[in-house]
């Protein structure tokens, strides 16, 4: 049914300014009826959106109802048909025409709905309420100036909070522990949680604060992709926060301090130091190679120093993959000594990204660990393993990064052990 309804004679003109009232006693019995609800709600669509109130809206498959209520409205006896179609400037103009709504549709919708609430409206009041949730991010230190920026626009934020009232407290909170991170000295993620947020219980997981704060940690730390309960683990120790004091350990050779520490240095085997034994007693390096210690990526190495070496090997530290707290806890103490840290690990992407994690936290001079002792590496190969994942900068040896993508080989440390050994030789140096 598609109809024009004859137009009454105009109302005598006014000079009144401004809008002019609506008679809400006729347009009750006009627009008001529930059959022609479905009508009301396309103009207020059409005006949300800023579309004009002209052409057609249809409606298929009507009751009787919606079509009796469509039919009085254009004053058109009732027709069949499977749909009805109203024409919006018909219906404009007979409210205008009636003196109901002089200035027409809209003004009559409003006066019978409630004012309208137009979508860019909307979304830029909604877009201002996540700029201003998102504004904490920048009091943050220029290390995770990257990582906020990537807040604001990857949709991590909005996908944990869905509005920006939720957002608001969440960033706030998750601001607060990473301006305190990394944890000097490492501490319950509990604890620290108890003193800086909420409660104890505020970064447990499953939370979307526990989800963004260790977003925030591994951008912090350089802590590499992954997935699992283990790796989450690594990831929040590698921020100092841990799940407890005795799951964090690290692997060492011949260091003192205490007397089980002596005991197995004095016959060259290597100790595992928990970080609640490092939080009570810190280890030193050894005599006469108090100076220096070692620190490799795989226990491989350190094993056969110990085979090759014994007691007289020089002190050995090594990181089992990414630093644990423990570990790190354990280098900065015996940095803090005096001692001077010599870093090797596994010539490919992911050993690049665990000797940038650690430097981060240490200071360490790079042992066999350029672009010339890559080269060198390459010619003494029999097995060539292709080299993946995400390229990465080595601060170190700007020359390392290029040489690794040039030659796309990875190089393993135990494939240059007789090297390593040979530095760790007493009186190599």
């Amino acid at each position: 049914m598609d109809v024009t309804p004859p137009v009454p004679p105009a109302p005598p003109t006014t000079t009144a300014r401004g809008p002019r009232q609506v008679d809400t006693e006729r347009l009750g019995r006009l627009l008001g009826d529930p059959g022609l609800a479905w009508l009301v709600e396309r103009v207020r669509q059409r005006m949300a959106s800023g579309r004009p109130l002209t052409g057609t809206v249809t409606l298929s498959h009507p009751d009787a109802p919606q079509r009796r209520a469509a039919e009085s409205l254009l004053g058109r006896a009732p027709t069949a048909g499977r749909s009805v179609t109203v024409r919006l400037d018909a219906v404009d103009a007979i409210l205008r025409h009636s003196g109901i709504s002089p200035d027409g549709l809209e003004a009559a919708v409003v006066a019978l709905t409630g004012p309208v609430i137009r979508q860019e409206e909307t979304r830029d009041r909604v877009e201002r309420a996540w700029k201003e949730a998102y504004a904490p991010l920048g009091t943050l230190d220029a290390e995770l100036a990257d990582w906020a920026e990537r807040m604001r626009k990857d949709g991590l934020v909005r996908r944990l909070a869905r509005t920006p009232e939720a957002a608001g407290p969440l960033v706030v909170s998750a601001v607060r522990a990473l301006r305190s991170l990394p944890a000097v000295p490492p501490t319950s993620r509990a604890t620290f949680a108890a003193r800086h947020l909420s409660g104890a219980h505020a970064l447990d997981e499953g939370t979307p604060l526990a989800a963004l704060v260790l977003s925030g940690i591994r951008a912090l730390t350089g802590f590499p992709e992954g997935g699992g309960a283990e790796w989450r683990r690594d990831a929040w120790a590698s921020g100092g926060l841990l799940k407890d004091d005795l799951s964090s350990t690290v692997l060492c050779l011949n260091l003192r301090g205490t007397p089980a520490l002596d005991w197995m240095a004095d016959v060259g085997e290597p100790a595992v130091l928990t970080l609640r034994s490092l939080s009570r007693q810190t280890p030193v390096p050894a005599a006469p190679m108090r100076g220096s210690v070692h620190v490799c990526e795989n226990p491989a190495v350190l094993s056969a120093a110990a085979d090759t070496f014994g007691p007289a090997c020089p002190p050995m530290v090594c990181l089992q993959g990414q630093p644990s707290a423990a570990a790190l806890t354990l280098l900065r103490a015996v940095c803090a000594q005096g001692a001077d840290l010599l870093y090797h690990g596994d010539f490919d992407w992911g050993g690049v990204r665990i000797a940038t994690a650690l430097r981060r936290s240490v200071p360490w001079r790079p042992w066999r660990y350029t672009a010339a002792h890559y080269r060198a590496a390459l010619l003494k190969l029999t097995d060539a393993s292709e080299l993946t994942g995400s390229p990465a900068e080595t601060a170190w040896d700007p020359d390392l990064a290029a040489a690794l993508s040039e030659r796309g080989v990875r190089v393993e440390e135990e494939a240059v052990l007789d090297d390593l050994l040979a530095d760790l030789e007493p009186g190599a140096r």
